[in-house]
């Protein structure tokens, strides 16, 4: 079964919050509520999340504080954040949301069509980063000589079955790419697609240098940052 991912949805008032859950209930993905700036912290500590939707207005701490402390963490830093705010101060306002590390920035009322469409892409990206990831380790399995699957299968079935998950990821990632290039999607998700294609092309090539007859040794995996 294909693990959820996880959506966090940063805003004090509740109706907005029941509005945005029921925008992108339609994705069938987790959907993790977060009243606070405080609040949304805590629950990155424990989650993974595949994009934050992260209100701007909010007391306390506001929605530029909290992307900052996002920001500044390793295990979140590279997490997507789409900011919605109910003000619109001009095009300085909206620079200091994208200098906060926003990768989107959507002025109330939106949308609702572009606002799940906007958040499906950058699930779909999470997503393939997680197939890779998985496909990582099952080759790093394979380099150490350890792991039941090295214990139960010869090199060459266990690489050809690698390599038959791995081709699955890239068909699927490249089909991801193109529908970017087609949709003139937002530059954030179109370089983050790229990202994604740059690690596969580096975990293809460890596997076809365990290949026989390649001379390969333990090439160095792609790093998953």
């Amino acid at each position: 079964m294909v693990q959820k991912a996880k959506i966090l949805l940063v805003d004090d008032r509740p109706e907005n919050l029941l509005a945005l859950e029921a925008i992108l209930s339609a994705l069938d993905q987790t959907l993790v509520r977060a009243s606070s700036g405080e609040e949304a912290l805590k629950a990155l500590l424990t989650d993974d999340f595949a994009v934050i939707l992260l209100d701007v207005q909010m007391p306390g701490m506001d929605g530029f504080e909290t992307a900052a402390h996002i920001k500044r963490r390793e295990r979140t830093r590279d997490i997507p954040i789409i900011f919605l705010t109910a003000i619109n101060h001009g095009p300085h306002h909206t620079f200091r949301g994208y200098a906060a590390g926003a990768v989107d920035y959507i002025s109330k009322p939106f949308d609702p069509w572009v606002l799940r469409a906007k958040v499906s892409v950058f699930v779909e990206l999470y997503m393939k980063n997680c197939q890779l990831r998985e496909q990582a380790a099952l080759l790093r399995l394979q380099l150490e000589g350890g792991g039941h699957a090295s214990a139960t299968k010869e090199p060459a079935g266990l690489l050809a079955e690698l390599s038959a998950r791995l081709a699955a990821v890239e068909e699927q990632a490249e089909a991801l790419s193109k529908q970017l290039d087609d949709d003139s999607a937002d530059a954030a998700a179109v370089a983050t697609a790229a990202h994604l294609e740059r690690k596969l092309t580096g975990l293809r090539r460890a596997l076809d240098a365990l290949e026989p007859g390649t001379g390969g040794g333990a090439p160095s995996l792609p790093s998953q940052n």
